[in-house]
Order: C-alpha cells, then structure tokens, then sequence
C-alpha cells in the first residue's frame, strides 16, 4: 500500500479556494505542497477598475514566477501543470461586484482567465443576497440573467457565501451544475456561513459540487480544529451527496494581515461590520499551518480509513471531472 506521501505525490490535487497573501513564497508553498491546481480569489468588494488592476497583477506574476505557476483556463491546463510540475492557478471571484451592472463584462473577464465567480460576498447586492444579510429576498431577476450569461460562457457558478434562499433559487436556475468551493456543515457547526444537509441535498439533486473547507472557524471545533476535523466534515457531506460530488476548498489565508481580515468583515470593505471575530487573523488548522503541509491533509483521508480511489477522488479528481464539465473544454 502507497505512503501518504506517495499517494498524494501521484494524485490530482485541488484546492477549491485559496485567498492568500499573494507572493512567491505562496507559490512555493504550493508546489511543494503538492497542489496541482487551486481556485486563487482576485476580486471580492473591488469594482470593475480594481479588479482588472488585481488581474494585471496576476498576469505580471504568471510571467515572473513562470516555472511554478501557470495559469489555468480550461481543465486540459490542470493535467498540463500536473505534467510539468507547476501549479495551475485558476482566476476566480468571491462577489460579482466586478461586473457592475455589465453582464457583457463576464464574457471578458473569462477571456483573461476568471473561470469561477461566486454570486455575493455575504451581503446584498444587484444578483441576490448573502448568508449574512438579515432578510434574503432571493435571486433578482438580474441575477438570472447572470446565471444565463455564466452558464453561456463556462464560468462556474459559486455560493459559498450566499445566501440560503438565494442559493436555492441559484441551485434550481442554473442549466449547469453550481458549487459551493468552500463551507462546512451547518449540522457539525451552527454558523450562517455553513450550510445545512437540506441545501447539500439540493446541490447534489441537481448536479451540483461541495467543496469542504479547512478553515478552522467553520468546523466543529473551530479554532482547535485539525485536519481530522475537517475530514471528519467532508465525510458528513459525502454521506448526503456521495463521494463523487464533494472535494476540498480549504479557504486558506496564507500571510494575511489583521487590516485585511478587517477589510474583508466590513460590507463592500468599508461599511457596516458583518463578521465579528475573535482573533486578529484566522487561525490554521494545527496541522496545515502552510500551504506546503498540505500532503498533510491525504495522511488524514488515510487515518480516517480511506481507500485509493476515494482519496484520489476527493482530493482532485471530482473538481476535475467538474470543471471540465462547467468549463465545456
């Protein structure tokens, strides 16, 4: 039987969603991490303007660090990058702010490389509303209209943040399957950021994808959370949905600071505080304390008694089969 190492060595391995301090370091970590391919946010509040901004930085970076990431467009690119030892970074969005009210603009971002776009970041805006929000009026009628729009142009569809009822309507819209990159359990945690076995039901129902998270805040023993933990949830979600629509998204935020967690727990980044916390910046599980442990999180999978097959499957290779169902390409 293969070592943990070995196995995860061999497998596809991909992160739902990261949000990191973006730097070489990062990259690194990755690569050595043995991430094969990751959900990487570049806009949550920015609008149009900042958002191609924090792309042209991207595409500056896709240059500077070339041999170790590569940027990912289709799902042919993550077996490319597995192939060549890099790691394939795939554009993704937290919010839809970046669009404005242009829903033109979504066929050119997916052109420089935003292939995931979740519909709200916590609080209302133009598409619907997010889980933090105190009355979740559901999808607008312009958010339909995103939905088309995304689903003509291969951009995933992510409601991690979103908010129940919005979601529902999302799950039930939606001509392709939809995700949540990232969440845990509302059954292990009561948190309004989880979500409950009746929306991973739905999700499921309807071809739709969970990614469980890592982040310690939302697993069930929140900041003494481990990586057991964690695997502990993604098998609460796999007993509702199955071992081949669930997959990790651990929400990892590598190197940030206390100002930018304030930044991310205000509305639209400098409103109202919708997040209360506890610490200045996020704690990481006790055994992922970089994104270069992650070989970590297969030693878990096997601790917990896992085969080959489901551990191949979950730590990459549903996210891949996903992807390039969404994608088309």
């Amino acid at each position: 039987m293969s070592t943990h190492q070995e196995l995860h060595d061999s497998a596809v391995v991909i992160d739902g969603l990261i949000i990191s301090d973006w730097n070489r370091q990062v990259f690194e970590d990755m690569r050595r991490g043995g991430i094969t391919a990751a959900n990487c946010t570049c806009s949550v509040w920015e609008g149009f303007r900042e958002t191609t901004a924090n792309i042209a930085q991207w595409k500056a970076w896709f240059e500077e660090h070339a041999d170790v990431i590569t940027q990912v467009h289709v799902a042919r690119d993550i077996e490319r990058a597995k192939t060549e030892g890099r790691v394939g970074i795939i554009l993704g969005w937290q919010n839809t702010s970046g669009i404005e009210d242009r829903l033109s603009f979504v066929r050119l971002f997916r052109d420089l490389g935003v292939r995931v776009m979740q519909l709200t970041y916590n609080t209302q805006n133009l598409v619907g509303s997010g889980c933090m929000e105190s009355r979740d009026s559901g999808l607008s009628d312009f958010g339909r209209d995103l939905i088309d729009e995304m689903n003509r142009c291969g951009v995933l569809i992510d409601l991690s943040h979103v908010g129940p009822k919005t979601s529902e309507d999302a799950i039930r819209y939606s001509k392709k399957p939809v995700t949540f990159t990232h969440c845990g359990p509302y059954a292990l945690l009561a948190h309004p950021r989880n979500k409950t076995d009746d929306a991973f039901r739905l999700i499921a129902k309807h071809g739709g994808f969970v990614g469980v998270t890592t982040y310690p805040p939302f697993l069930s023993a929140d900041a003494a959370s481990s990586l057991d933990d964690a695997v502990a949830a993604i098998e609460h979600v796999m007993n509702i949905v199955g071992e081949d629509a669930v997959g990790i998204g651990t929400d990892f935020t590598q190197g940030q600071s206390a100002a930018w967690f304030d930044w991310l727990c205000h509305d639209k980044g400098n409103g109202r505080r919708i997040v209360e916390r506890t610490w200045d910046v996020a704690p990481f599980p006790k055994d992922l304390g970089s994104l270069a442990d992650f070989p970590n999180v297969t030693a878990a999978m096997m601790r917990r008694g896992w085969d080959e097959s489901r551990t191949r499957k979950v730590l990459g290779e549903n996210w891949l089969r996903l992807l390039g169902e969404v994608w088309g390409e």
